[in-house]
């Protein structure tokens, strides 16, 4: 048998290629073509930005939004027991943004005894920024430990410092809860004797202020 020349037999390899090619497009493309799937369209049809409306994680642990009142934050029994010769209602530190950080200060000088006192709430954008703020915070303050119970989160150190012979010993509790930080600051000096008071009385001083600050923010 004679062989084809050599564009004949290409074009008769190809043709029937051609052939089903051009009848599959015709399945698919044409009138009788199936409709495709509604899901398929629905999908084709979404804007490019949808998914970016999800809320985010962040802002999904948002408990809290704005600070409480600090001044109102520890009671008045409380006050007078840490800071003898201060009034209750404290004075506010001014701030730039008062719903996310806001701080209220007592201090009196009571004879020679002296003593201050701190309370702070600051507002995380979410969780896990109060909690990256406060492990650094933690990480800034060495020597102390954790305070069982207290909040998520909770941390207490106490150092001494002398100034010209003076001794001032300063407590600072760090707690987390949820995505807000309280900050205690607790310190005093005996200007007679030129000591500080004792670890463990500001210690537990500044505890005690900021389980009251705590269940400020719970009630806030």
């Amino acid at each position: 048998m004679r062989s084809l020349p050599l564009p004949l037999a290409l074009t008769a390899r190809l043709t029937p290629v051609a052939v089903l090619a051009c009848a599959g497009w015709a399945l698919t493309s044409g009138p009788t073509a199936p409709p495709a799937p509604a899901g398929h369209q629905a999908a084709s049809k979404a804007p490019a930005g949808a998914a970016s409306a999800a809320p985010s994680p962040g802002r999904a642990q948002r408990t809290y939004t704005t600070a409480p009142a600090p001044c109102a934050a520890v009671p008045a029994a409380t006050v007078k027991s840490l800071v003898p010769g201060a009034g209750p209602a404290g004075k506010e530190i001014p701030s730039t943004d008062t719903g996310l950080r806001r701080t209220c200060s007592w201090n009196a000088l009571k004879g020679y005894d002296y003593r201050w006192l701190d309370v702070s709430f600051e507002i995380g954008a979410s969780e896990q920024e109060a909690t990256q703020e406060y492990r650094q915070r933690v990480a800034e303050k060495s020597g102390g430990g954790p305070v069982p119970g207290l909040g998520d989160s909770a941390y207490s150190v106490v150092n001494l410092t002398t100034e010209d012979g003076q001794q001032t010993r300063e407590g600072v509790v760090l707690v987390r809860v949820a995505n807000a930080l309280v900050v205690v600051t607790y310190n005093g000096s005996d200007f007679e004797s030129r000591k500080a008071p004792a670890t463990d009385e500001i210690n537990k001083g500044a505890i005690k202020a900021a389980r009251s600050a705590v269940a400020a923010l719970g009630r806030g």
